[in-house]
């Protein structure tokens, strides 16, 4: 007999991605969401504000995981005063270890002024050294458009961010046009 997992409809949903640049560091996200070979949502928001716009959050995987993880992250981010890296850390620690927690799906790539972190099930908080990281189906598209605009533009982080999921969109079939983008000021140097 299958197992539950191979059995449920595959659901690939979306391509994040965040780029920091001089004083802004931005995130975004498309909207579609496909079960198994159909586009099933195309205006999905992919993107979360959390403590009132201090610190935001996309994710890659299912849904339902992904908000009570988000639920769960903003909680520790209150509990260590909105320190981004403590807060990532802890979520990590409980989604490696708690019996239920490591069953969820979805990966999160989280951004405030002064940090930008991918969170896995697999107790990795992954800050990346030059400020790009991205997740999801056309996680490496737009990852590698970013990268070459970074190099090669002048271009703001928001707009690396829209242009490389745009170019993520145009090549990767789980991701489309419906393109969100957040942003924030980044921390001035000395303060992080």
């Amino acid at each position: 007999m299958p197992r539950y997992s191979e059995t449920r409809p595959h659901v690939r949903s979306t391509t994040i991605l965040s780029v920091r640049r001089g004083n802004l560091v931005a995130i975004g996200g498309d909207g579609q969401v496909t079960m198994n070979q159909a586009a099933i949502k195309h205006d999905a928001r992919k993107i979360r504000s959390l403590l009132d716009g201090k610190v935001f959050c996309g994710f890659a995987g299912a849904t339902a995981d992904a908000f009570a993880l988000m639920e769960r992250f903003e909680a520790k981010l209150e509990k260590h005063k909105a320190n981004l890296r403590r807060a990532a850390i802890d979520l990590a620690k409980d989604w490696r270890t708690d019996r239920l927690l490591r069953r969820l799906e979805a990966v999160m790539i989280t951004i405030a002024p002064d940090a930008t972190l991918m969170l896995t099930g697999m107790g990795d908080v992954i800050e990346p050294e030059d400020g790009v990281v991205a997740a999801g189906s056309g996680g490496m598209y737009a990852m590698a458009a970013a990268k070459a605009l970074l190099a090669h533009t002048d271009l703001p982080a928001d707009r690396i961010v829209e242009c490389a999921l745009n170019i993520a969109a145009d090549i990767c079939v789980y991701t489309n046009h419906h393109i969100l983008v957040e942003k924030l000021a980044t921390a001035p140097a000395g303060n992080a």
